[in-house]
């Protein structure tokens, strides 16, 4: 119900949820490698080359070789820097929304939680 929420805020951009998250990864984390990415969001490979691979279709990732050739630090392009900045709105709306139906002490709670889950399993 959650993703739904993400998914329907995020309908009248180009951008699916799991699509804005990596947007967002590389905004924060540009120059970042594929590896360290994975690591940042928790994705496994497959899903994250996947993903890569559309922005990259639409023109929206950058991969430049890193000092160790064998790597690539990726980021965004003008035009996802653009299409970021485009679909941000929709998703801090349906952010605000969920903060605002939770309250804010379940809200922390789950963000929390969340945390907590994440280190647990690495």
């Amino acid at each position: 119900m959650v993703t739904q929420l993400y998914e329907d805020a995020l309908r009248p951009t180009a951008v699916t949820g799991p699509q804005f998250t990596l947007l967002q990864a590389l905004k924060v984390a540009s120059g970042a490698s594929q590896k360290q990415l994975a690591e940042i969001l928790g994705m496994d490979s497959t899903t994250l080359t996947r993903t890569l691979a559309l922005l990259e279709k639409r023109g929206w990732l950058s991969a430049e070789p890193a000092a160790d050739r064998r790597a690539l630090r990726l980021g965004l392009t003008k035009a996802g820097e653009r299409e970021y900045q485009r679909a941000l709105p929709y998703w801090q709306s349906a952010q605000k929304q969920l903060k605002q139906a939770l309250g804010e002490a379940k809200w922390n709670g789950l963000i929390d939680a969340l945390t907590d889950t994440a280190e647990a399993i690495r």
